[in-house]
């Protein structure tokens, strides 16, 4: 480990201790912990892996909000167009090599509606047909799942580093 080199800041000085050099500590005398850029860059991995699960999430239920829906956001006489989540690497947020994830887009499902009998709907055509959007029932809850672990799976890995980095503090203190 390295020496220590006061600095600064508000009331108390800082102490830096250089781990290695990928690691650095800023610690005040009283045990405050204040900065460990590795660490904080393993979060932001973990964080952008959160907000995208969650913006996966609100589409996924959104297309389960809009299953019987028979026309769009402007009232139109067209259903709902599902919505799926475009997921892509962010090289800028982690730490030697590892990467973040960003929603590249939003984009929406152009498949043709199901076309379905219900003759005394006050959508339905000549015929007695309306128009419902193709979202697969199975499909949207086999994504809710698999969301929502990821989502967990992230948390999990935010609490680790957290302890990691309060037993590294526990050591130098």
């Amino acid at each position: 480990m390295g020496g220590r080199e006061g600095k600064q800041r508000g009331d108390f000085p800082i102490f830096w201790q250089s781990v290695n050099a990928h690691a650095n500590f800023a610690l005040a005398d009283n045990g405050e912990f204040l900065y460990y850029s590795t660490m904080l860059k393993i979060m932001d991995v973990s964080t952008s892996g959160l907000i995208s699960q969650r913006i996966r999430m609100t589409a996924i239920a959104s297309n389960l909000a809009n299953i019987t829906s028979t026309r769009n956001e402007n009232g139109e006489l067209k259903p709902y167009e599902p919505r799926f989540v475009k997921f892509q690497e962010d090289n800028t947020i982690g730490p030697n090599g590892s990467a973040g994830v960003f929603v590249r887009e939003i984009a929406r499902d152009e498949l043709p509606p199901i076309r379905k009998y219900v003759p005394f709907h006050p959508d339905a055509d000549e015929q007695g047909f309306i128009n419902l959007p193709r979202i697969n029932l199975v499909t949207e809850f086999t994504d809710a799942i698999e969301s929502g672990r990821s989502y967990e799976a992230n948390l999990g890995a935010m609490d680790i580093t957290k302890s990691m980095a309060n037993q590294s503090l526990r050591i130098i203190t």
